[in-house]
């Protein structure tokens, strides 16, 4: 059986608008991902790497073409729909960590199930399994300045994983570590896609990319080969 397809991307373009002036950051993207990729999307600062992960982290909109997310177009969702589908289908992982400073790692981790409205008990053994799986079962009651760089985005990728989401994406997750703890984040990454998870990540890093199972490269909006 081959694999299904999470994400089709159609002749994707991207405008804004200032005053009259047209700025076009990207132009007739097509991109299709599937069950099981790892993805590294990347390419110069300014040629649309961002704007393509936040069209696809369903956080920004086309100006024209067609996203069509498990079979359906997103056009026909609501705004109240696509934040559903957004917490539920994907998981998403920020160069900046995005924890809360006050709260702890697991309190951190729940977070995505408290949305989707997932119990309690239920939720608190999920993300110790999580925890546990990506080896940071000993700092569960750790705030994120007790925390090293990678630790914390170790922990911001066990809050992706809380809803079990049909794909990860990765936002320069290795950009704000030293090397060894981008190796590190890297060998979770790798390790998550071993097991099945899909994952996209974007980089302007060329060692990071190559670790992927493919490379998409964006200059000035457009997939070059």
């Amino acid at each position: 059986m081959g694999k299904s397809t999470i994400i089709k991307l159609e002749n994707i373009t991207k405008d804004y608008i200032t005053g009259d002036v047209i700025t076009s950051v990207l132009t007739g993207i097509s991109l299709t991902i599937n069950e099981g990729d790892f993805i590294a999307i990347t390419g110069r600062s300014g040629s649309g790497k961002s704007t393509l992960m936040n069209i696809l982290g369903l956080l920004d909109t086309p100006t024209s073409g067609t996203y069509i997310l498990n079979g359906s177009p997103i056009t026909k969702f609501s705004e109240d729909d696509l934040s559903r589908l957004r917490n539920k289908t994907i998981g998403f992982v920020f160069q900046s960590f995005n924890l809360l400073p006050r709260s702890t790692t697991i309190e951190n981790v729940v977070l995505p199930a408290i949305y989707a409205g997932i119990p309690q008990k239920e939720r608190d053994i999920r993300a110790k399994e999580i925890l546990t799986s990506i080896g940071m079962e000993e700092k569960m009651h750790s705030r994120p300045n007790k925390l090293s760089g990678g630790q914390q985005q170790r922990v911001a990728i066990a809050r992706a994983l809380m809803n079990d989401p049909a794909l990860i994406l990765a936002d320069e997750p290795t950009g704000n570590l030293d090397v060894k703890s981008g190796h590190d984040v890297m060998e979770v990454l790798k390790n998550l896609n071993k097991k099945g998870k899909t994952i996209v990540l974007i980089t302007h890093e060329a060692d990071i990319a190559q670790q992927a199972k493919k490379i998409i490269r964006l200059v000035d909006g457009r997939i070059v080969k």
